[in-house]
């Protein structure tokens, strides 16, 4: 799923803080997808991460057309939401069997989804209004509604091993 999005990041031809705290700009269109991933290869971690992000923002940026003069806020606000969507997630470990669970551990297993579900609702619905102050409405949406295409397209390119995922059986059009 790294691999796919990186690669989709790429794409769009940004910047990169790379090696020792340089600043190196990379023209990511003109060059071919072995240069790429050499120079991605020779990244730390935490600088992959660091450039996965910055492609991340600047894709949602270019995608919703956000004015110059709203980037710095959206983009924090934007970071922001994302990172506690990942917060609330963690507290959930799909990881298991649901056949080896007795009754009472699969009801407490379905309440806690069912919670952080909601919890999750609960933080996109407060960055929603957040961003409204920053970004008009159906910029938002649009965000979501991207947002979930994005999440469906991993999906269907994920393989979907052992118990970590209740992935909904593809439906025929």
């Amino acid at each position: 799923m790294k691999k796919i999005l990186f690669t989709l990041f790429i794409i769009y031809g940004f910047g990169l803080n790379a090696q020792n705290g340089q600043t190196t700009d990379y023209d990511w269109k003109k060059m071919d997808p072995k240069q790429r991933k050499e120079v991605i290869n020779n990244l730390s971690p935490d600088e992959r991460k660091e450039l996965l992000k910055k492609f991340r923002n600047n894709m949602v940026l270019e995608n919703l057309e956000i004015d110059p003069s709203d980037k710095t806020e959206f983009t924090q606000l934007y970071n922001e939401y994302l990172d506690n969507q990942k917060q609330i997630k963690s507290q959930f470990n799909s990881n298991f069997n649901p056949e080896t669970l007795s009754d009472e551990e699969a009801k407490a297993k379905l309440q806690q989804s069912f919670e952080v579900g909601q919890k999750l609702l609960d933080n996109r619905k407060k960055y929603a209004d957040k961003m409204q102050q920053v970004i008009p409405c159906q910029k938002v949406l649009k965000l979501f509604q991207s947002e979930g295409m994005m999440r469906d397209k991993m999906n269907e390119r994920k393989p979907h091993s052992g118990y970590n995922s209740m992935a909904r059986p593809k439906q025929n059009p």
